[in-house]
């Protein structure tokens, strides 16, 4: 059996929902329009789902040049391209950042539904966001991402997961970017490098988990699991790990159904 690309998923603003999609366009700093978006509070800092598990009930779709915003029974929609031209600077964990404000009707929109106020934006150059890897010794161009490009994550490793929980989850709650059919459990961790498509990986590291995939996607209520589960075979030094990070080579496009090539 060969490891077969199962799902992808762009998630265009971190720690917003995901968006499905067939196929995708992979850049040095993660797939294209992947968490290129984010929120910032009042003193610039970045927001995300663990301290605000609500913006998971944020669906974002792409249509045309267009991202949409769909809240309960609100929508609200931008521009792909669409910035103020003053730059801002932020900072995902210790990586300065470079940004924009997209505008100020999103940035109003956003602060009130959520009750506080916030920016909503874009990092718009490769280069704008520089992240150190020990693990790798090399300074990689990354997106609005946590650490690394691309999340990796085997099939095996959600179904060995779930057979230890009494409510099964979906692999939603762990955020990846692209999903195979895998043989055995976490075999990802070990991959060194492969090709999909035209396009080559480079692995970097297995992925430490936090507090939010305890957080139920579905309605935006944190849990305890799956974090204790876990916690209980998956724990190495201080970190919980679960998929893996990975970086690509070159540019191309991936789809759904394409084979892993090592």
């Amino acid at each position: 059996m060969n490891h077969i690309v199962k799902e992808l998923y762009i998630y265009p603003i971190k720690s917003l929902a995901g968006i499905r999609v067939e196929s995708a366009k992979a850049e040095e700093m993660g797939f294209e329009n992947d968490r290129r978006w984010m929120l910032i509070d009042d003193q610039n800092q970045f927001i995300t789902q663990r301290k605000h598990p609500n913006l998971s009930q944020f669906y974002p779709k792409i249509k045309e040049d267009k991202i949409i915003i769909l809240h309960q029974d609100t929508t609200h929609k931008f521009s792909i391209n669409e910035t103020i031209d003053e730059p801002l600077f932020s900072k995902v964990w210790d990586d300065q950042t470079k940004v924009f404000e997209v505008n100020k009707a999103t940035s109003k929109w956003f602060s009130d539904v959520l009750g506080f106020e916030c920016k909503l934006v874009k990092i718009a150059n490769n280069g704008d966001r520089k992240h150190s890897s020990t693990k790798l010794n090399t300074t990689l161009n990354v997106s609005l991402a946590d650490g690394y490009p691309y999340l990796l994550i085997g099939s095996e490793s959600l179904n060995f997961l779930n057979e230890k929980l009494e409510e099964k989850i979906t692999i939603s709650r762990f955020r990846p970017n692209i999903v195979i059919l895998s043989l055995v459990p976490h075999e990802e961790d070990f991959f060194v490098d492969f090709q999909i498509g035209t396009v080559k990986f480079k692995n970097a590291k297995p992925c430490g988990r936090c507090i939010m995939v305890n957080n139920d996607p579905k309605n935006g209520v944190v849990k305890k699991e799956p974090l204790n589960t876990l916690s209980t075979y998956r724990k190495v030094d201080n970190s919980i790990l679960f998929g893996t990070n990975v970086m690509c080579l070159n540019e191309g496009e991936i789809n759904v159904g394409d084979t892993l090539v090592f």
